[in-house]
């Protein structure tokens, strides 16, 4: 998978971009679990992409739900059994 950010907020510690294998559109999140930071990444969809993109506050909400492991279907890669919190 080659993820391509195309917007980073760096005060709200997520980014939105589009998997260029793929063509999906997602969500991440920095997680660390003690041994190795990484991102986890959250499908969502054409209209919310766009939505988020042109207002990048209103995936807050989003981004939070995701930080509280509430959005766990839309995972675009599942997580290891030593799974990282959110930073």
């Amino acid at each position: 998978m080659k993820f391509q950010d195309v917007f980073v907020s760096r005060e709200h510690m997520f980014s939105l971009g589009i998997e260029q294998d793929s063509g999906r559109f997602y969500v991440s999140i920095p997680v660390s679990n003690g041994m190795a930071d990484y991102e986890e990444y959250y499908e969502v969809d054409r209209a919310t992409f766009d939505l988020f993109s042109r207002d990048p506050n209103l995936a807050l909400p989003f981004v939070i739900r995701c930080r509280k492991r509430e959005l766990d279907e839309l995972l675009m890669i599942p997580p290891g059994t030593n799974r990282g919190t959110a930073i």
